[in-house]
């Protein structure tokens, strides 16, 4: 998930002015395929460690795991597998609070709600930061045990106050790459780089308001006892949808990431708008173009590996990549369906059955995200996207991961998202515009992994389901018929015919004849 303006790429180029570029990794190989890091605990590290174990790079999603984590352990750590992890996190005091506090021996009742984690801030408290630590030590962890195969992270710019903290857990674990997009991720490679040295982690977090400028988040790596002084340094790829954004990034040493991952407009999750004015389609959905399109010849051109995504989920369209010169492909919905993701069961079976059917309309809601650029959202019944059920749902802020911090006219820094209560956001100096339409992505994301949050009402949060909208893959899986299939399925299904390559040593090297854009697989969005 990516997207970027051409005023946020101004606004980096002050802090980070332009150098030369220079290479940045020897020779290496590369997987073929990389398993997205999807939406709320979709790409868990039981999917991530399914994927890994094949060859390729299994990623787990970084987003809220903290969240994720203590409801888990609320609902008795099943199988016991938290537990296990934090028996291995470096700080064993940490580990220890962390199930005092949360761990409720055979689950907490049916209906009673989730007790919460903290809200994301500039200035979080240290057992707040300890959290987000442990729970990204933990998934990665569970990820990477018992095999020697790489794992992968996939974090958000956007959601920055959390980034450094998350970051370093998932170092401490070992992880292996780190995936970023949502925005521009200039500070990741000093951030990585001075974690892996033992020194302060830092990012800038944008704050709005008259007169304000970026605060700064960090990570004290003392904040954990017994943590080794230095780390390994993963390897970092920066999702982009443009050629200008690459370049930017390329151009800098210090913004410079050891690869790409060039997001095309039919990638699930959040979408970069188009460029230039908005334009809708009959049913509501931005219009791209050809200028929408990155030129891969641009990209290719900084001798660095990349891997296109957006509908590239067959063997065709990865033997189209490489032939361009792509190190492979990206691969989302795919895997989301498979038996190792973390979509609540049930929901799956739907999601599957309506698709094979043809009859689930995925489509891009310019609206829904409270961020306010384009995302994919499968049109279900029962679930947020049910126009019944959304205009029952009391609108309520209690994860906060979208929330933008702001300046009040006193100093002071708040909060706001466009999707919390309509008279709060207006109070807090919000347009009421930007408020209609809007979708909790925080509590609809971690309800679709089963995990939503028990209101006093009686009522469980509604389910968001986001996924890519070519479905195509699933009549040629195992268990087209109805049955379902696994995360190495898939692996065997890209891999059909293709040359075990493994990507390019000589990362300099790049056919001549490589495409200025690379057809993906052929989009499909199967409607009622």
């Amino acid at each position: 998930m990516t997207w970027v303006r051409g005023d946020d790429i101004d606004r980096a180029d002050r802090v980070f002015p332009r150098f030369e570029m220079t290479s940045s990794l020897g020779s290496s190989t590369w997987p073929q395929i990389i398993q997205g890091g999807m939406g709320v605990g979709v790409s868990g590290w039981q999917l991530a460690r399914a994927v890994a174990v094949t060859g390729q790079l299994g990623v787990v999603s970084g987003v809220a795991l903290d969240t994720l984590m203590v409801r888990r352990l609320q609902l008795g750590d099943p199988g016991g597998h938290i537990r296990r992890a934090l028996t291995s996190f470096p700080d064993a005091a940490i580990a220890e609070q962390i199930v005092d506090r949360y761990h409720v021996a055979g689950g907490i009742g049916p209906e009673q709600p989730f007790r919460l984690a903290a809200r994301p801030s500039l200035h979080p408290s240290r057992r707040t930061t300890e959290l987000v630590v442990a729970a990204n030590f933990v998934e990665v962890f569970l990820a990477k045990d018992g095999h020697d195969e790489k794992i992968g992270v996939n974090y958000l710019e956007k959601l920055q106050m959390t980034t450094p903290a998350a970051v370093y857990g998932a170092m401490l674990a070992g992880v292996d790459y780190v995936l970023v997009g949502a925005g521009i991720p200039a500070a990741f490679p000093a951030l990585l780089d001075a974690l892996a040295a033992g020194r302060t982690g830092s990012i800038a977090v944008d704050v709005v308001g008259a007169g304000s400028g970026p605060s700064c988040v960090e990570i004290h790596p003392e904040v954990v006892s017994g943590a080794p002084a230095e780390l390994g340094r993963p390897t970092f790829l920066a999702i982009v949808a443009s050629h200008v954004l690459a370049t930017y990034l390329a151009r800098d040493p210090r913004t410079q990431p050891d690869g790409f991952v060039v997001e095309g407009p039919a990638a699930g999750g959040h979408s970069a708008p188009p460029r230039g004015p908005l334009t809708v389609d009959d049913d509501g959905q931005p219009v791209y173009g050809s200028r929408d399109m990155a030129d891969l010849e641009k990209v290719a051109s900084f001798g660095l590996p990349y891997w296109l995504a957006g509908a590239y989920a067959s063997p065709e369209a990865l033997r189209a990549a490489r032939s361009a010169g792509a190190a492979g492909i990206q691969v989302g919905s795919a895997f989301a369906l498979s038996e190792e993701s973390g979509f609540d069961p049930q929901l799956k079976h739907v999601i599957i059955e309506r698709a094979r059917s043809r009859t689930l309309r995925v489509r891009a809601d310019p609206l829904a995200s409270p961020t306010g650029f384009p995302f994919k959202v499968a049109d279900l019944a029962g679930t947020a996207t049910d126009a019944a059920v959304h205009a029952r749902r009391r609108r309520v802020c209690d994860a906060g991961y979208l929330r933008v911090p702001y300046r009040e006219p006193g100093g002071e820094i708040g909060y706001r998202c466009p999707a919390e209560p309509v008279r709060a956001y207006v109070r807090k100096g919000g347009n009421e515009n930007d408020t209609v339409g809007r979708h909790c992505l925080c509590n609809s994301l971690i309800a679709a992994v089963g995990l939503g949050q028990r209101r006093r009402d009686a009522r469980v949060e509604p389910a968001l389901v986001t996924m890519g909208p070519d479905l195509s893959f699933l009549p040629r899986l195992p268990g087209a018929g109805g049955g379902t299939y696994q995360a190495a399925d898939v692996v065997s299904y890209l891999l059909e015919d293709v040359d075990d390559v493994n990507g390019h040593d000589d990362k300099s090297a790049c056919p001549a004849t490589a495409a200025r854009h690379v057809a993906p697989s052929s989009a499909v969005t199967t409607r009622k």
